[in-house]
């Protein structure tokens, strides 16, 4: 009996011994813990602070001298106004698009305005064409260092007419990005700095379709887009590479020199539509002061938000107040 006494002494003093490391290093899990969620709820609340005051005192305009710049869809419309306005800015821009007269026109009108501006046709959806033409560039201009990507941009003309092929969406609003992304990429990395700056519908803001006929491939590769963006951001920030990320959401009815007959507003006042030379501007103002993401024009991006925390009723009912006609957001 005392044998089997001591014996319970025994086993409960090793139980003792193996549980108190056990508790020990629960306790000190539950205050890391704590603490990293403290000094998350720091950084959060750091962060909001920043960006309200952001709001008020915009960061500074860097200087654009010297940049490289490809502008894929520089034939008209937004595309040929950040070439005119780049050119301005003092860089050197490579024109790209598939339409060479097109092209031609907007280097002849750059050209006027004392800018380093040539023309380059390619179609971006062919990967061997874009590899060709992105060489070609880098040997003529020398490295690239700003990639703006206009040509997936739906324009109002493209938004009431029948929509494409589903592939041909695809390929020239996401499928591009890759193959110039190869070729940019490295370039950026040889000069140590870099800016891509993706323009999208509104429509990346929330997936869905118009309201007259089917444009749920536009939508869709819009709201791709984003997908591509946040990931290319995420992925660039661990490799700690000095090339940003800017995510530009367009409202498809605000460069509306063209704006169909069809495209109706109902808040006019705020609805309105703006010179492809001030979205251009606004585009550029965004883009020098290095923002990740916003819109033009700039409160769309706020509205986006909402529109993704409400409940999809609500969402639903916000956009019939809105109505456009052939809504995109």
């Amino acid at each position: 009996m005392l044998y089997l006494s001591l014996d319970l002494i025994n086993n409960s003093d090793k139980m003792g011994n193996i549980q108190r490391p056990k508790m020990l290093l629960r306790i000190y899990s539950l205050c890391v813990l704590a603490l990293d969620l403290m000094m998350l709820l720091v950084g959060i609340c750091y962060a909001i602070l920043i960006a309200v005051y952001r709001m008020f005192r915009p960061p500074s305009l860097k200087n654009l001298n010297f940049e490289v710049a490809v502008i894929v869809g520089a034939g008209r419309g937004v595309g040929r106004e950040l070439a005119l306005q780049l050119c301005q800015l003092g860089v050197a821009v490579a024109c790209v698009d598939i339409n060479v007269e097109t092209c031609i026109a907007t280097v002849r009108s750059a050209r006027q305005l004392h800018g380093v501006c040539k023309n380059y046709q390619c179609d971006v959806r062919d990967k061997e064409a874009v590899a060709r033409t992105m060489n070609l560039i880098k040997n003529e201009l020398g490295d690239v260092t700003m990639l703006f990507h206009c040509c997936g941009l739906p324009s109002p003309r493209t938004l009431v007419q029948v929509s494409s092929e589903v592939k041909e969406i695809m390929d020239l609003s996401i499928i591009s990005y890759f193959w110039l992304l190869d070729s940019v990429l490295p370039c950026m990395r040889h000069a140590g700095k870099g800016h891509i700056i993706i323009l999208s519908s509104v429509a990346g803001l929330s997936n869905g379709s118009s309201g007259r006929g089917t444009r749920v491939p536009l939508s869709t590769a819009q709201f791709a887009v984003q997908g591509l963006a946040e990931s290319l951001h995420m992925e660039l920030r661990h490799s700690n590479s000095n090339i940003s990320v800017s995510l530009v959401h367009v409202y498809p009815f605000i460069v509306g020199t063209e704006a169909a007959k069809d495209i109706r507003f109902r808040i006019p006042s705020y609805f309105g539509t703006m010179s492809a030379a001030e979205a251009a501007r606004q585009i550029l103002n965004g883009v020098r002061r290095n923002y990740a993401e916003f819109s033009v024009p700039g409160y769309l991006l706020y509205l986006g938000h909402v529109l993704r925390i409400l409940p999809k009723k609500a969402s639903f009912m916000l956009r019939d107040l809105l109505d456009t006609g052939v809504d995109f957001a």
